[in-house]
């Protein structure tokens, strides 16, 4: 099972839960609470595990665009929620449809600004490549604050680069 260093936080793993589980038993969903102090690389590494594991224990086949993708998605997400949100901020992994859900969670309210595409602008272009590359993006308002996800596909079967444009 997926472990993370101590000072990455709290690890959550969902065994299926009582849900039908369509890629076998085992590992189908991962998070860690960050307290913020953490390199975003921890955060890509606990992503990085919970694909390597997803092919190990259910034999997924995973591109390694996806994995790519994954990766940046992740530090692009982790990145926002440190510099835009006091205190921890939640990572969770899910398999679901063909598809891992990049989850970040924070305690910040305000939705995210999401600017329009301007090759001359220096920075906060994050959102804009989220955006491009997932399958899709959604912003869940929640109590605390928000969470942000972005759906990845796992195979280049379904994907054409004019998705991304």
């Amino acid at each position: 099972m997926l472990k993370t260093r101590p000072e990455a936080g709290v690890m959550d793993v969902d065994e299926t839960a009582g849900r039908p589980d369509r890629f076998g038993p085992g590992l189908v969903a991962a998070s860690a609470v960050f307290q913020g102090s953490e390199k975003i690389a921890d955060a890509r590494r606990l992503a990085r595990s919970f694909l390597d594991e997803a092919q190990a224990l259910h034999g997924l086949q995973i591109s390694a665009r996806a994995v790519h993708v994954v990766m940046v998605v992740v530090s692009e997400l982790v990145t926002n929620a440190r510099a835009y949100a006091p205190g921890p901020y939640r990572l969770a992994l899910e398999l679901q449809d063909g598809c891992v859900e990049v989850s970040v969670g924070d305690s910040n309210p305000a939705p995210p600004a999401i600017l329009p595409h301007d090759p001359l602008r220096i920075g906060q272009h994050g959102l804009e490549i989220i955006i491009a590359l997932a399958k899709s993006f959604h912003i869940h308002q929640e109590a605390m604050g928000k969470r942000l996800t972005a759906s990845i596909l796992l195979s280049d079967r379904h994907w054409r680069p004019s998705d991304a444009d």
